[in-house]
């Protein structure tokens, strides 16, 4: 099994910025995809973006896109989601996830515990 914990999370004014870090141990980082979820209260769990296993490509929702930026530092074990443009549609709890294969669903092997987004207007 991997660990998965998630940090970074904070109260923004819309606009603003966070950047979310998740950071993996318990197995080779690199051998999994990693990505990154939302939900909202009352909400389904959304995909938000993902990142394959070198990073050599990325996906992501199209209401992040162009926003948001999922990145990975294989050395770190540390899969990062850079956050700009905040919207408080943006609230929500933040996961992230690791998978073997590549990540285009909330479908994922491993989920961190979560770190809570909250966009004010």
């Amino acid at each position: 099994q991997v660990q998965l914990v998630e940090s970074g999370g904070g109260l923004v004014q819309a606009g603003g910025s966070l950047r979310l870090s998740c950071a993996a141990s318990g197995r080779t980082f690199s051998s999994y995809a990693m990505g990154w979820f939302r939900q909202a209260p009352g909400k389904e769990r959304e995909f938000v973006a993902s990142i394959t296993r070198s990073g050599g490509s990325v996906y992501y929702a199209d209401s992040v896109k162009g926003r948001f930026t999922i990145s990975r530092d294989n050395a770190k074990s540390t899969v990062y989601l850079q956050m700009n443009s905040l919207k408080p549609e943006d609230t929500a709890v933040y996961y992230c996830g690791a998978d073997r294969n590549v990540i285009v669903t909330t479908r994922v092997d491993y989920w961190g515990q979560g770190t809570q987004v909250t966009v004010s207007s």
